[in-house]
């Protein structure tokens, strides 16, 4: 490690033993990555003529066919996400400072981990994040970090505008699959932001940002930056995300796939790390009210087409599959669940 007196635990020459991946975890083909092929799709592009509406066309087959794709034109504004972005940055560059690791602050309702917080198999993650709830907007903020004290403003603002963008993406999608307009209108919220920091790493076929998951969203908005490094599984392999400056990356959630009858794909993703690119991103999951009951849409289940789903309350899928991981209870708490 370098020998500056504030130097943080990823300022190495090599990667530590506890950051090294067994051999079937590690990424692999880094040095001849798939190519890119997710759909980018321009929300700006409107119904023509023939009364085919493109934007919602496109949305459903790269649902059907990848389980992600890319918004261009989504009308958020480029300031509210430079300023969210920058608000992050300063966040992440405060804490081997001032923020205590892996715990809920007192008195606050956000999560930090730093790379040693999470552990598989005794193995660190090559990254800092930090979780905290969305919903109901007003009663949430002052839970978030103080530190930068612009923060909760901040914030705050990028999630308004990414209320209005995961409601007109859910409308889209509704009318892809059939379903009668607004039907999630009142069982979708922007619960959780995840955001991630991942510093540059010595050798980045040894470690992973992020394992392979899927999201336990309805579906999952996620602001890259401009930067490399998402990965989703396509027919057995690895495909990378693009870095489209101000696209907004889009994926099905296991409970889209459920709702859809699995006409939707909820897939697996990870993040893999540089040697010389910061990543920094903001997740955001829109998922059902804790109450809501998931199950296949009626008006997609026949007998040719049965339910492929049990019905189930969404804050029992969340317990009973773990779906946030090590900070499950810690998150169902914070949003509220009765678990």
């Amino acid at each position: 490690m370098k020998e500056e007196k504030d130097s943080r635990w990823f300022e190495l020459e090599c990667v530590p033993k506890d950051y090294i991946f067994s051999k079937e975890d590690r990424p692999q083909n880094l040095d001849s990555p798939v190519c890119d092929s997710i759909p980018v799709i321009d929300l700006a592009i409107s119904k023509a003529a023939n009364g085919h509406n493109q934007p919602v066309e496109e949305i459903l087959k790269a649902s059907q066919e990848f389980g992600f794709f890319q918004v261009i034109n989504h009308g958020i504004p480029e300031k509210t996400v430079i300023d969210a972005m920058s608000v992050l940055k300063e966040f992440f560059d405060m804490q081997s400072k001032y923020t205590t690791t892996g715990t809920v602050p007192h008195k606050k309702g956000y999560i930090y981990t730093s790379s040693t917080d999470f552990m598989k198999d005794g193995v660190h993650l090559w990254r800092e994040n930090i979780k905290h709830p969305c919903h109901p907007l007003e009663e949430c903020v002052h839970l978030w970090p103080d530190k930068p004290t612009r923060y909760q403003q901040v914030i705050a603002a990028y999630l308004v505008e990414i209320q209005k963008l995961s409601s007109r993406i859910l409308e889209m999608i509704c009318e892809g699959l059939g379903l009668k307009q607004g039907y999630f209108k009142d069982t979708s919220e922007v619960q959780l932001l995840s955001s991630n920091f991942y510093p540059p790493c010595p050798d980045p076929s040894l470690t992973l940002g992020i394992l392979p998951h899927h999201d336990p969203s309805l579906i999952t908005l996620l602001y890259q930056g401009g930067s490399t490094g998402l990965q989703v599984m396509k027919d057995g392999q690895w495909i990378n995300v693009g870095a489209i400056p101000d696209a907004f990356v889009v994926n099905v959630g296991n409970q889209l796939e459920i709702i859809s009858n699995r006409k939707l794909k909820s897939v697996k993703h990870r993040v893999v790390t540089s040697t010389h690119e910061t990543r920094r991103s903001i997740a955001t999951f829109v998922n059902p009210s804790p109450d809501c009951i998931i199950e296949p849409a009626k008006i997609l289940v026949n007998e040719l087409e049965p339910s492929l789903y049990t019905a189930s309350l969404y804050k029992e899928y969340v317990h009973r599959n773990n779906a946030f991981g090590d900070y499950t209870t810690a998150i169902q708490n914070a949003l509220h669940f009765d678990s």
